[in-house]
Parts: C-alpha cells; sequence; structure tokens
C-alpha cells in the first residue's frame, strides 16, 4: 500500500495542518475523525487496514485529514457563535486548500467520498450537503446531525448552515437538490450502547430526505451493534463493497 504523509500551514486556519494518504488510485475518498481526533485515528483504529482490500485493488484512496474540533464545536471555553466561526474557518480549509490537494492528485475524479464515524460521521454528512460540487458520495457511520449536545439550543446564522437537520428541510434550491440526487448517500447506526442520539438523528435524516425525493441508502444495524470501533470496521468495507464506485 502506498502511503504518504502531509502537512502545511493552513491559510485560513493559521496553523500547521497534516493528513495521511492511503493509496494509489480509485475513488478519492475524505475521512473526518471523530471527536477531536487526529489524521492518524484511522489507521491506529484499524479503519484503514479493514479497507485495505479495496485500497489494494485501486478501487479507492484514503485521505485522511486532522480536526479542528476542540477549537470549534467541542471547545467549552468559548461561546457557541466563537465556535462556530471557528468551524467556518475548517470549512475553507477543506474546500480551499484540501480539496484543491485530492484534486491535483486526481484530476479526473468526478468527485470525493466523504466518510467518518461519531462526530466524523456528523462532518461527513454536513461536507457532503453544503459542499455537492466537492462530495458526491458519502458513507455516514454512527453520526449526529444537530449540535445540540455540544452547543445545547444556541442559534445562529452560523450554526444552522452547519447543522444539517436544521437547514435541510427549508432547502429548495435545485442546484443542491439536483446534486443530491445524483449522488450515493448512505447513513448507517447500530442500535446498541451509545447510539440512541444518533439513531434519532438518522431517523430525522431518513424522514427529511425521503420527503425531498432524495434516493439514500439509510440502514439500521441491530441491537447488539454498539457505538464503537469493531462495528465500524465492519461497517466500511460492508458499504464500499456494494456501493459503485
Amino acid at each position: 500500500m502506498n502511503i504518504g504523509y502531509h502537512r502545511w500551514w493552513s491559510r485560513n486556519l493559521g496553523q500547521d495542518m497534516e493528513l495521511k494518504v492511503y493509496g494509489h488510485a480509485g475513488k478519492p475518498v475524505v475521512v473526518f475523525p471523530s471527536s477531536g481526533g487526529r489524521f492518524y485515528e484511522y489507521e491506529d483504529f484499524g479503519m484503514v487496514e479493514a479497507c485495505r482490500p479495496f485500497i489494494d485493488a485501486g478501487a479507492v484512496t484514503l485521505f485522511t485529514l486532522d480536526s479542528v474540533d476542540r477549537q470549534s464545536w467541542l471547545n467549552e471555553g468559548a461561546p457557541p457563535a466563537e465556535r462556530a466561526r471557528r468551524h467556518n474557518d475548517y470549512d475553507r480549509y477543506v474546500v480551499e486548500e484540501a480539496a484543491p490537494f485530492i484534486r491535483g492528485q486526481f484530476p479526473g475524479a468526478s468527485g470525493f467520498l466523504t466518510t467518518g464515524c461519531s462526530m466524523g460521521g456528523y462532518h461527513s454528512a454536513n461536507f457532503f450537503f453544503r459542499h455537492p460540487d466537492v462530495f458526491d458520495a458519502m458513507i455516514a457511520l454512527s453520526g449526529v446531525y444537530k449540535l445540540t449536545r455540544f452547543i445545547g439550543n444556541a442559534m445562529d446564522e452560523n450554526i444552522y448552515f452547519n447543522t444539517p437537520l436544521a437547514y435541510l428541510p427549508a432547502l429548495s434550491d435545485p442546484w443542491y437538490l439536483d446534486r443530491y440526487r445524483r449522488s450515493r448517500i448512505v447513513a448507517c447506526v447500530g442500535q446498541g450502547a451509545w447510539e440512541d442520539e444518533m439513531v434519532a438523528d438518522t431517523r430525522d435524516l431518513q424522514a427529511i430526505l425521503a420527503s425531498k425525493g432524495i434516493p439514500a441508502w439509510i440502514d439500521f444495524w441491530g441491537h447488539d451493534v454498539n457505538h464503537d470501533w469493531p462495528w465500524w470496521r465492519r461497517q466500511m468495507p460492508y458499504f464500499l463493497g456494494h456501493l459503485d464506485l
């Protein structure tokens, strides 16, 4: 497996940002870490190894990004509005810096697949729905799709437009909806330990997408399926094997 490491000073975040690349061909997959996680988390928790058959076959290349969650949504020392502004800095880093870097390596890609587990599931969905010109597929595992567990009921414009369960119901712009309908959307959640909030958010997301005629594979796994890495290591290759990438 080809593995690469990259680091550069982000003009949008004002700090160094790191990422790793696993693979040589296929669909570019942008991986967001879980809560406060780092760019090497996906490898450390065995997710890269779980995806190895698809990487070795040239079906996908993983780009595992760093996060700034502890400066944004998880920063309990900052008011919600400031956390949202910092997340928007991260949004610009992903779209204006990381995405062009990936596009430079895969100029022929139609779009990128975005994925992540837990809070990475939130990020993958939020980036997919906000930027369907960059991402044309998503696999969100055990994600939350609202921010109340981090910032309570606070809401302003920046928070609203980073809360899929808030902005999607009112979205009517065909530029977005047409792209969603042409994309491959997967949201999966277990129904075991620590998954109750994620189950509720996933059901809400399912209802919103259905109401707008957006095809999506919403998959609820069993009551023995917990919010934990062993299950995500099973889910990710399962969905990669069933998607036409």
